[in-house]
C-alpha cells in the first residue's frame, strides 16, 4: 500500500494547479451533466480549497430537492439536510458551512463527492477523514444510490490504492465528460 498522506499532500497540489487553470470548469462541468434528477434527492457539497465547485450543478437540478452533508463530529459519518440557495449555512463540526439542526434531514438518491483523484473503476482517494466513506456505506445499506465524483479531468490516475473500507464511486464528472463505471 503506498503513503496515503504523501500522495495526498501531492494530488492537493495538483488539484490547487488543475483549478489555477481551468478557472471555468465547474460550469463546464454542470453543462456535462446528462443526468435527469426530477423526482430525486441529490447531494452536494460546500467546496473547499481547491474542490471543484458544485454550485454551478444547482441550475441544472430540482428546486427544493437539494442537500448538503452535516458532520457532526469529526470522526462519524455525515447526515445530508436540505439546502434552498440563499437559506444561512452555519459551520458543521469540520468548519465546513452547512445546514442548521432545523433543516430536515434526508437520505439523497444522487450523492456528488469530492476527491483528490479517481480510476476508471471507481476508486476514489478523499482527503483522508473517512467522511464520505463511512456515510456511503451507512447509506447503501439503507437504499441504492448514485454516488458521482465531481473532479478536474487531469485528477484521473491509473489506479487508486483502496482498501476494505473504502467506497467507490459509481461515475465521475470532470470538465470534459461524464463517465458511469459498470
Amino acid at each position: 500500500m503506498p503513503d496515503k498522506r504523501a500522495l495526498r499532500a501531492q494530488l492537493r497540489s495538483l488539484r490547487r494547479r488543475l483549478a489555477d487553470e481551468a478557472p471555468d470548469a465547474a460550469e463546464r462541468a454542470a453543462a456535462i451533466w446528462p443526468g435527469s434528477a426530477e423526482g430525486l434527492i441529490v447531494a452536494i457539497y460546500h467546496p473547499s480549497g481547491s474542490e471543484l465547485d458544485p454550485t454551478p450543478l444547482r441550475s441544472r437540478l430540482p428546486a427544493g430537492a437539494i442537500a448538503l452533508p452535516v458532520a457532526q463530529s469529526r470522526e462519524g459519518a455525515l447526515v445530508f439536510r436540505l439546502h434552498e440557495p440563499g437559506a444561512a449555512l452555519v459551520p458543521d463540526a469540520l468548519g465546513i458551512p452547512a445546514p442548521g439542526e432545523t433543516a430536515p434531514a434526508v437520505l439523497p438518491d444522487i450523492v456528488f463527492t469530492p476527491l483528490l483523484a479517481f480510476d476508471r473503476r471507481g476508486g476514489r482517494l478523499g482527503q483522508g477523514g473517512g467522511h464520505y466513506d463511512r456515510t456511503l456505506a451507512n447509506l447503501r445499506r439503507m437504499k441504492p444510490v448514485l454516488v458521482v465524483g465531481l473532479a478536474y479531468a487531469g485528477q484521473e490516475r491509473p489506479e487508486i490504492p483502496m482498501e476494505a473500507h473504502d467506497q467507490r464511486i459509481d461515475a465521475i464528472l470532470t470538465e470534459t465528460e461524464y463517465q458511469e463505471f459498470g
